[in-house]
């Protein structure tokens, strides 16, 4: 990039009302070649109502975000859901783009700014395929050089028009929902064994234990208990209830291997409730701090009790999303299997795990 260029991108305001970007150097505001455009809409004609797909596109990586009825799905995750209030920003993001400042530019700088095949590529959809509009989104833009440029989120965003190489764009907006890791676009929903009835895990080694109680506000007791034994009650609740709310950290694309995720060789945790459900969870190899795990749901819903009408309804609004996790190998955040994936002998009271 020229000196000229660099010095026009040095700082960048925010102005009032309009999102745009004033260029500031040395107490004097100048007016650049591309000043005509400041605070313009960057997307011209883009209407949020026409979109049916959003393709992001990184290298190395591709995801596409579809919606379905009133859902926004994942393509590369075999239809699962997108979360909403993510997709929904996007757009909102980019229907709100306006001009911070323009400058033309060359194929080095291109490269330099992550404006070329390095960049991220993100394209809009309508219903028919027809793209509506499409943006290059590169390096992140800032007011000051922080400690650690890789992890601090940016005060802007470098932009290119695909129809444009020549010109490059600043806006205010860091953009940090351009990004095409499945990770950053799942519904966190997994799954929830409320109102358990019994617990039984499978651990590597052959050991097993088994947790059961007679009614949902009775004590777990350990099945069977030798001896003296004693169960103690806070680790066999805390064993129970961190399967009440299992989110999801990431979701493996399909065709992993049983053998490369260790699920060929699984831990398993079986979940009764008295809800009639019972939940079959089976648990790999750790990728990182996320155990990849597998999850299938048996049994129909016989909510009871005085709240049995408001129970059956959440239960007929939650089941199908959580079915639907059958057939996906799952990553799931090692910390929520902590308490279930205690020996037995961790279980008992410390006098008769030999503890002093």
């Amino acid at each position: 990039m020229s000196a000229r260029i660099a010095a026009v991108l040095v700082v960048l305001l925010l102005a009032l009302g309009g999102g745009a970007l004033l260029l500031q150097q040395q107490g004097q505001l100048q007016r650049p070649a591309g000043a005509a455009a400041l605070g313009h809409p960057l997307l011209k004609n883009f209407r949020a109502a026409d979109i049916a797909a959003i393709s992001i596109r990184e290298p190395g990586s591709a995801i596409t975000l579809e919606r379905k009825a009133d859902e926004w799905t994942i393509a590369e995750r075999a239809g699962l859901p997108a979360e909403l209030d993510k997709v929904r920003d996007l757009v909102l993001k980019a229907h709100e783009l306006k001009v911070g400042q323009s400058e033309t530019i060359g194929e080095k700088d291109r490269a330099r700014l992550k404006l070329d095949d390095s960049g991220t590529q993100l394209e809009f959809r309508d219903a028919d395929g027809k793209p509506l509009a499409r943006l290059i989104v590169g390096a992140k833009f800032f007011k000051r050089e922080p400690e650690n440029p890789a992890r601090a989120t940016g005060d802007g965003r470098f932009v290119m028009l695909p129809e444009d190489a020549t010109m490059v764009f600043v806006v205010a907006d860091p953009l940090t929902l351009a990004s095409a890791k499945s990770a950053d676009w799942i519904s966190r929903s997994g799954f929830a064994a409320e109102k358990g009835n019994a617990r039984e895990v499978a651990l590597e080694g052959g050991e097993r234990w088994k947790i059961e109680r007679p009614g949902d506000n009775a004590k777990w007791k350990l099945s069977p208990m030798h001896g003296a034994e004693k169960l103690d009650v806070m680790r066999a609740n805390s064993a129970s209830y961190s399967l009440n709310n299992v989110e999801l950290a990431d979701v493996a694309a399909p065709g992993a291997k049983p053998a490369d995720t260790g699920l060929d060789k699984p831990v398993a945790i079986v979940a009764s409730t008295f809800d009639g459900l019972t939940y079959t969870v089976k648990l790999g190899k750790l990728a990182g701090d996320n155990y990849y795990a597998t999850v299938a749901i048996s049994g129909e819903p016989k909510a009871s009790g005085a709240d049995a009408a408001e129970r059956g309804k959440k239960l007929a609004e939650r089941l199908p999303r959580e079915r639907a996790l059958a057939g996906h190998t799952l990553l799931i955040a090692k910390s929520k299997f902590e308490d279930v994936l205690r020996k037995r002998s961790e279980l008992l009271e410390q006098k008769q795990a030999g503890r002093k």
